[in-house]
């Protein structure tokens, strides 16, 4: 997989960041890590595992220690701070940056921004954004809905349904993801979110019909941009041949970038109503992940029954 980056200037604009001195390459600045660094300890002098590429914030706590040096130190201080290549400086709580801190900005060309969140807050929401930003992913053909608040990511050959399956789904007041195509992104060891690639966005591909633009046809509820993925059902045709699972005790897992993922394989055949059946195991998964478990109950309940039948024998 592929690494990802993001750019400087969408940071700034989605946090609402406020420049005090943007570097001259601001606009090819890029972030390629989802750490960030508080530099403390550099401002006191101590550069050993340095992370550079990190974007630095300081809160009250630095502010206050620099504030508290002579101004030839605290010049010292910013002057081998701002000597190292760092993409940006953040100064929380709204607080106006040390002169010595604006002016050795300015002699390096680094980014100095200010926010009115504090420290915590915004670093708390920074690390968030760049997981997402930056997660690994991958793409995957499939349809990607939200069923009663449950990520259901539809598989299957072309032509076996999944299209209409989510386009039936819509019309019962679930929301579409993605068709076709469905960009997965791994934001932790256990969760993945998936989105549509922008092109193809909102959009559904109906075989007969064409293609559809479902946020036009349905309203703005019927689409969502991303979605923690719940469940896997893998649409086949129905075989005659095969013998399916008929009370799902066993759980069932796909892994997808190492993260497992409970899945079904649904066989799909004329008469079906998929949309229901997909509806039902949207639910069911939800009270599973409550700790009920209707298969495991209805096994328990039968080997009581015949349990009391044979010791009366």
């Amino acid at each position: 997989m592929e690494k990802h980056s993001v750019k400087l200037s969408e940071l700034v604009k989605e946090f609402s960041l406020r420049p005090i001195h943007k570097s001259s390459d601001f606009e090819e600045v890029e972030i390629t890590t989802q750490d960030i660094n508080r530099p403390a300890i550099q401002l006191a002098g101590f550069y050993e595992y340095f992370g550079e590429k990190r974007i630095q914030v300081i809160g009250i706590v630095e502010t206050e220690y620099e504030r508290n040096l002579s101004p030839k130190k605290r010049k010292e201080s910013f002057d081998k701070f701002f000597a190292w290549n760092i993409p940006a400086l953040v100064v929380c709580h709204g607080m106006i940056p040390l002169e010595e801190c604006v002016a050795m900005a300015e002699k390096y060309d680094r980014n100095l921004f200010v926010t009115d969140r504090d420290t915590s807050d915004f670093i708390g929401g920074l690390v968030l954004s760049l997981k997402n930003h930056l997660a690994p992913r991958i793409t995957r053909h499939g349809v990607l809905v939200e069923v009663y608040g449950e990520g259901v990511l539809l598989l299957g050959e072309s032509g076996v349904g999944k299209s209409e399956t989510a386009i039936e789904l819509v019309k019962r007041g679930h929301r579409l993801i993605a068709d076709d195509a469905v960009e997965l992104k791994k934001v932790s060891d256990n969760e993945l979110i998936g989105t549509a690639p922008e092109m193809i966005r909102h959009y559904v591909e109906l075989r007969g019909i064409g293609v559809v633009d479902v946020r036009q046809l349905y309203g703005m509820g019927a689409v969502k941009l991303s979605q923690k993925i719940d469940l896997v059902v893998n649409l086949e045709s129905w075989d005659d041949e095969m013998v399916y699972d008929r009370l799902g005790i066993e759980n069932q897992y796909m892994t997808i970038m190492g993260v497992d993922i409970p899945s079904l394989t649904v066989p799909v055949k004329p008469g079906r109503n998929l949309a229901v059946i997909l509806e039902v195991a949207a639910m069911n998964n939800r009270l599973k992940n409550l700790g009920h478990n209707a298969a495991e109950e209805f096994t328990t309940r039968v080997n009581e029954y015949f349990d009391v039948k044979l010791s009366g024998i």
